[in-house]
């Protein structure tokens, strides 16, 4: 990987981390919209976002209270939406791998951590991953995909 993509891997980290912690309220539990979760539609773009997610959702987990379950396994969800997404072949078929996988893999263990039906946390996981990737990450990535046609550096799908 060459030192832009790094470099841009390494600012989508960086801003994954910022954001989950400046919505801190929100960002973690199980009636959550983590806003930086928005995020996870770059890999669409830009394959080098993958390593960012998952880094800046490993390092923001442990922040979150939840201990090594949610960092082991969110940060993993968070690495197979990402990757999956990737290969996705619209904007809008890109944003269900983040909310099918965090609904199934995160809802499921805060289920288990907090005590309360799988059903119920599952859906209140989708819901919010819904509202961050459907609500802000498609918008996103359209901006993005316009700025780029205009002349940005990197090459629109």
């Amino acid at each position: 990987m060459g030192v832009r993509k790094v470099a841009l891997a390494g600012v989508i980290a960086g801003a994954y981390i910022a954001v989950t912690l400046l919505f801190a309220p929100l960002s973690y539990g199980m009636v959550q919209i983590r806003i930086s979760e928005a995020l996870t539609l770059l890999p669409f773009l830009f394959p080098e976002a993958i390593p960012g997610l998952f880094a800046g959702c490993l390092l923001a987990n442990f922040a979150g209270g939840f201990g090594l379950p949610d960092v082991i396994f969110g940060s993993a969800a968070t690495l197979a939406a990402a990757v999956l997404t990737a290969r996705m072949p619209t904007v809008f078929l890109a944003a269900l791998p983040p909310v099918l996988i965090n609904m199934v893999v995160v809802g499921g263990y805060l289920s288990v951590l907090l005590e309360v039906p799988l059903l119920l946390s599952m859906l209140y996981v989708g819901a919010g991953e819904s509202v961050a990737c459907f609500l802000l990450g498609i918008p996103l990535v359209l901006m993005l995909q316009r700025r780029m046609k205009k002349g940005g550096k990197f090459p629109a799908r």
